[in-house]
């Protein structure tokens, strides 16, 4: 690489230092952005070994544009959302000129977890959070309304059998969606390298994580009546949440598998 491209990259490092530290609420349940500091280890295993050649052209327009887009309307607006986009917009203006064509697509098909590779879930998607939590919380009480228990439902907090239960920010599952969507992301662009229907599954990765919140939730509950509030509180209440997304990750595993041998018959123009 000549001195040019380690000046790119390290003003790269520079403004995702600056998009990580400009608000640092998220600190506050580190747990839910964890996930993202293995994103990018994950894109660069996924493309591994990085087959660079000299560029041929200079950095494409659309895509600086696009990145200096993202990063005012970003600071404008205060989304880290729009700020990884303009991130991942500007990387992939350098790296897109230096890959060949064989491995342009599957990288590109990566750039998912360079977008997962900063906090914007834990910053920007409280009402996510917040409706993981309310449909979460009314699923569970009619499983249970539907078992025969006394359940009464006020928002994200329920009532079985004269139990309070409330579903907490904590159980709002965006450490659930991060994890499997870096995961989940990860597996599908390494087993569905060049298959048509990858990027239907990242839909299907949130369906699991909700799915996943959801099956914790109802343990939980189910704990709470049989083992009672020391237990349920204590590291059961922890685990358990790691437990069910680990089985929700392991699912993923026959659905690709299946999708991965099985593509589409393309039917070509006479």
């Amino acid at each position: 690489m000549t001195r040019n491209d380690h000046g790119f990259l390290t003003a790269l490092s520079l403004l995702a230092a600056f998009i990580w530290m400009r608000d640092t609420s998220w600190a506050s349940d580190a747990s839910n952005v964890l996930p993202s500091l293995a994103a990018l280890p994950l894109f660069v295993w996924i493309g591994w070994p990085w087959r660079l050649q000299e560029p041929h052209r200079f950095l494409s327009p659309k895509l600086l544009v696009l990145a200096a887009s993202g990063f005012v309307a970003g600071v404008g607006l205060n989304l880290t959302i729009l700020l990884a986009v303009g991130w991942t917009a500007l990387l992939w203006s350098w790296l897109s000129l230096r890959l060949t064509k064989s491995d342009r697509r599957p990288a590109a098909r990566g750039l998912v977890l360079v977008l997962l590779a900063f906090p914007w879930i834990a910053l920007d998607a409280g009402f996510a959070g917040w409706w993981f939590r309310l449909s979460g919380a009314e699923v569970v009480s009619k499983l249970f309304l539907w078992g025969g228990f006394d359940v009464v439902k006020e928002g994200t907090n329920i009532r079985i059998q004269g139990w309070p239960i409330s579903v907490e920010a904590p159980c709002s599952g965006l450490n659930a969606l991060q994890s499997m969507l870096i995961a989940g992301t990860a597996f599908a662009s390494f087993r569905l390298r060049n298959h048509p229907w990858y990027w239907w599954n990242l839909p299907f990765l949130v369906v699991l994580a909700w799915t996943g919140n959801t099956m914790r939730i109802a343990l939980l509950c189910a704990s709470l009546l049989t083992f009672g509030p020391d237990f349920t509180s204590g590291p059961f209440h922890e685990w358990s949440g790691w437990v069910i997304l680990m089985l929700m990750f392991l699912l993923c595993w026959p659905v690709f598998g299946l999708q991965a041998n099985r593509r589409p018959n393309r039917t070509s123009c006479p």
